[in-house]
């Protein structure tokens, strides 16, 4: 039943892939209508195809349609739109489009335009973090005083990390150990800063050697109502970007879980945040943790937080964009048995990470208790060059972390993805990996088991066999029934 007392009954989705998929389930549970914008190279995505209504807009590249705000605020006035949600990356935390979103009229999905600049600008993040009580690792910041930032940086003390100001997705970071080369590394980094960001500002602090990844969602409502759904591990990363994420995080306590999490929810109080947030901490190894960054949007990992909660946090969005109050405390929020997303990238793990492309010939996603798949792409889809490699998210949930790896893996195993690489197999291996089962990770701990990356070479007479069926199949894996077990025995053996 729709919401009547709501300002809007369409929403325009303005992104692609398996978020837009995932914001238009839950507007079209709801009784809303949702709409979508999409390039041409999008226009046979499952998004495309679910939504009431599909509105082509156009750009120099396909990322750069995406990031037209202009075109997409005409889209939502030619679909009568009355609220925008921006999903995760492009426009999402761009408070100039949030504002252009609610000068038109229109119902910005997100939080204010003066929460998005405050923690979007890392060190302004920081520096309101450490002026609320919060812990922060040591550092220096180029914007306090350029002409003697080298000289404080090599105060800190190594390891540094250098980090652009504006930064984001592991953009423009180095880690630097040996202070000789701290020059060097400080103008490769605002070099990529400024390519990337168009904002060559930096700062640095404190490297802790083999952190983990630890962040908090927050929810908070325009009542200065906050509250958090838990914690997610995502120290399972390359090149500074996740791969793997998890809830509960199999390295805090009770005790610890309780203080990370409130930090978090006293952080987004603190700045009188509103709709979806996620703080995220570096936590070391004798159980510090410090300020990373707050992101404010809907992050990918979303899902393993739905799963554990019951929280729909698209509905969520929605409700506190709409007005509403949470309408419940942080009593009422718990948090039941272990959630864990791989995240499905269109890549070569033995080359690098290297992006890979190619037709979709066959797609079986896995099925079964306890198993969601979160995607965009369709059997007969391509996987081209001009958006991020990521295609799909497995996520499983268990009873506990052993039942969560135990389908995680069995999940992995009946995947049948063919056309195109993919990381599946590498993902197989990653969770068998007895420091991963362990519980035993750290941010660095892909680069120190490279192992886990060689792909076994498969051999050409099952590539070339595999290849041939899925040539000749024009129907969905369900509808040939007869090919399925062929395909997983095959695929089974070569990951096993």
């Amino acid at each position: 039943m729709k919401p009547h007392h709501w300002p809007f009954d369409t929403v325009l989705v303005a992104n692609r892939g398996e978020i837009a998929v995932r914001v238009l389930r839950t507007v079209q549970k709801l009784g809303l209508r949702g709409a979508v914008i999409h390039h041409a190279a999008d226009r046979n995505t499952l998004a495309v195809r679910m939504a009431d209504q599909a509105i082509e807009i156009t750009g120099v590249t396909p990322v750069a349609s995406y990031l037209d705000g202009a075109q997409i605020l005409a889209a939502a006035k030619s679909c009568g739109a009355g609220a925008i949600h921006p999903g995760y990356g492009f426009l999402s935390e761009n408070a100039g489009f949030c504002r252009a979103v609610e000068a038109a009229g229109l119902v910005f999905i997100g939080p204010a335009p003066e929460q998005i600049e405050l923690m979007g600008d890392k060190v302004r993040a920081r520096n309101f973090v450490e002026k609320a009580g919060f812990p922060v690792a040591p550092s220096a910041i180029e914007d306090d005083d350029p002409a003697s930032f080298s000289k404080r940086a090599r105060e800190v003390g190594t390891p540094l990390l250098i980090k652009p100001s504006a930064g984001g997705g592991g953009k423009g970071m180095r880690i630097v150990r040996d202070l000789s080369v701290l020059d060097v590394e400080i103008e490769r980094a605002r070099s990529e800063g400024s390519r990337y960001f168009g904002d060559g500002r930096l700062y640095v602090e404190r490297y802790i050697e083999n952190p983990r990844h630890i962040e908090v969602q927050v929810l908070g409502d325009a009542q200065g109502n906050v509250v958090h759904l838990y914690e997610r591990e995502c120290s399972v990363q390359r090149r500074f970007q996740k791969i793997v994420e998890e809830t509960p995080s199999p390295a805090l306590t009770p005790e610890l879980r309780m203080k990370i999490c409130e930090t978090a929810a006293g952080i987004a109080r603190s700045a009188g945040y509103r709709n979806a947030g996620t703080v995220e901490f570096i936590f070391g190894p004798s159980g510090e943790f410090y300020f990373l960054e707050m992101n404010t949007r809907l992050q990918v990992e979303h899902p393993v937080t739905e799963e554990t909660t019951g929280k729909d946090l698209v509905h969520e969005q929605l409700r506190i964009a709409a007005g509403e109050r949470l309408g419940y405390a942080q009593a009422d929020v718990t948090s039941a048995g272990h959630a864990i997303e791989l995240r499905i990238y269109a890549e070569d793990p033995g080359r690098g990470y290297t992006p890979t492309t190619g037709p979709i010939l066959t797609l079986h996603p896995p099925q079964g208790e306890g198993v969601r798949w979160d995607s965009g792409v369709v059997q007969g889809g391509e996987v081209t060059s001009a958006f991020d490699p990521m295609i799909a998210k497995l996520i499983v949930r268990g009873a506990n972390r052993s039942e969560a790896i135990a389908r995680a893996d069995r999940a992995l195993g009946e995947t049948v993805l063919l056309g195109c690489k993919t990381n599946a197999a590498f993902l197989r291996r990653l969770i068998r990996h007895p420091a991963f089962v362990a519980g035993d990770v750290h941010t660095g701990f892909l680069d120190a088991n490279p192992q886990i990356a060689a792909d076994p070479a498969l051999p050409v007479e099952m590539l070339n066999a595999l290849l041939a069926a899925a040539s000749l199949s024009t129907r969905p894996m369900r509808d040939s029934a007869d090919a399925v077990p062929d395909l997983h025995a095959a695929i089974g053996s070569w990951s096993n």
